[in-house]
């Protein structure tokens, strides 16, 4: 990590930004304001907390932060890190009763301490990091980190930055997340604010802000046309093999327009393109407009993932969910469940049911979710967490510095 000399002090030299210069003491200028500096800690053990990372960056950088996305498991972890990031995604996938029991172990008992010990080359990183950038404001979207620091700063008063926890999830919310202190939680609902409440967190540090979708939610918002005809998006995030004959099934629903997201595997494209027998299919590879996608269609079909569900709340778009993780993702799906705008369709023939029950009659089932789904919608949450990051009102000791001073 380069350190730049700087009036007799080193300061961080950030590639690409401001930096101070080396000058004679007999000169004089005027100094300029640097832009706060936020760091944003994530982990890729799920794509919620790497999503909610993308669009605080994008929130706080439009609000004029240097903002920096930081993954220390992946820039420490090195082999071991990709080893049990598959092996945590495969565990989720096809043993969730075995990582029901994890969850659960997890959240009664103080386990994370006990790990600690192992993951002295990412505390060291994450030390060195924070002396390098020197940031105001850190912001974890991944529990863990909360832990690590507070073996380097145990007595929070002497932390020289203010640190935020975001909470990717909803209502079941294992206790990882709040064991270790913070300045504040932000939360992406009430429902999750007062389970942190019943587990004794006080409702000072709670910010209910949303979820940080991309800020593209809160604005330039393409028209959605009523139905008919219905326009559903299947999003593969789970379950592939199943994908052709949820597929084939779909088609045969008169009228609907099926529009599929596979993400990378042409494979599975291939296997689509057969399941759909020469009728009309939308398909999309990876894509960047997955908000427009969402906002442009009346229903999602996908996992109850922490980004998937909060992304279809942003868009103001009901779900079917065909896989709940146990743990975690429960919660997520009690959000649309208790609020009416969503079910659990398992199979093929469950989500043909619930699509042709809900665009029947005017598609007046439709009318009532998407109502529903409208009253939880926070789609500037990005831009309101960036604000009260950059307020300075969460606490902490940091302050903006400004260069020269």
């Amino acid at each position: 990590m380069a350190l730049s000399k700087c009036r007799g002090r080193f300061r961080p030299a950030s590639a690409g930004g401001p930096r101070d210069y080396h000058l004679p003491s007999t000169a004089s200028i005027r100094p300029l304001p640097r832009m706060p500096k936020v760091l944003l800690l994530t982990a890729g053990y799920g794509e919620g907390h790497n999503a909610a990372a993308r669009g605080l960056h994008a929130a706080l950088t439009e609000r004029g932060a240097d903002a920096q996305i930081i993954d220390l498991f992946a820039l420490a972890g090195g082999a071991f890190y990709e080893r049990s990031r598959r092996d945590y995604l495969a565990l989720i996938n096809r043993a969730p009763r075995v990582w029901a029991a994890v969850f659960t172990l997890i959240h009664h008992l103080p386990v994370v301490p006990l790990f600690l010990p192992f993951l002295g080359k990412m505390r060291r990183a994450l030390a060195a990091l924070l002396a390098e950038q020197q940031p105001a404001a850190v912001v974890s979207v991944y529990p863990l980190y909360a832990y690590l620091i507070r073996q380097l700063y145990p007595d929070p008063a002497a932390r020289p930055f203010a640190f935020h926890t975001v909470v990717t999830d909803s209502i079941t919310i294992n206790s990882v997340w709040h064991r270790a202190p913070s300045d504040t939680f932000l939360l992406p609902n009430d429902a999750t604010a007062e389970v942190l409440v019943r587990a004794g967190v006080p409702r000072e540090k709670l910010r209910t802000l949303g979820f940080p979708v991309p800020p593209r939610f809160a604005r330039d918002r393409p028209a959605r046309p009523a139905p008919p005809p219905p326009r559903v998006l299947y999003m593969i995030n789970a379950g592939p093999d199943q994908a052709p004959g949820i597929v084939a099934r779909l088609l045969a629903i008169p009228g609907l327009h099926l529009t599929v997201a596979y993400g990378r595997d042409e494979a599975l494209r291939a296997r689509l393109t057969a399941a759909a027998a020469g009728r009309p299919l939308e398909l999309h590879g990876w894509t960047p407009h997955m908000p427009e996608l969402l906002m442009t269609h009346h229903l999602l079909i996908g996992k109850a993932g922490g980004a998937t569900v909060q992304e279809s709340i942003a868009a103001g778009t009901p779900m079917l969910i065909t896989q709940v993780v146990p743990g975690q993702e429960e919660g997520n799906a009690r959000l649309l469940f208790e609020n009416g705008c969503g079910a659990l369709c398992p199979t093929a023939d469950a989500l043909a049911t619930q699509i042709e029950d809900l665009f029947a009659h005017d598609a007046a089932g439709w009318h009532q979710w998407q109502s529903q789904i409208a009253r939880l919608a926070k789609p500037d949450a990005a831009l309101r967490i960036a604000d009260f990051i950059l307020s300075g009102e969460g606490g902490g000791n940091g302050e903006w510095r400004v260069m020269g001073g």
